[in-house]
């Protein structure tokens, strides 16, 4: 499943990032964060705009904003 379909508060495993659907700046922002292969993730929270974008996700301690159109890009193995 991909990243933007994980269910809030469920835990997960990034297992595939589909890096070439994501701009140059983008990626190494989101690798720069953490956020790539291994790295373990969960949903904090959903927006309330339509596409319920922003995402919150949780890496670690941390917690970012993602576009739902990144999260797309990831595939994700639940814990």
């Amino acid at each position: 499943m991909t990243l933007d379909l994980l269910p809030i508060g469920q835990r997960a495993r990034i297992v595939a990032v589909d890096w070439p659907r994501l701009a140059q700046e983008e990626a190494q922002r989101l690798r720069a964060l953490g956020i790539d292969v291994g790295a373990r993730v969960a949903i904090a929270h959903r927006g309330v705009f339509a596409g319920r974008d922003p995402l919150a996700v949780t890496v670690g301690r941390m917690t970012v904003a993602l576009r739902r159109m990144h999260a797309m890009a990831m595939e994700v193995e639940s814990d």
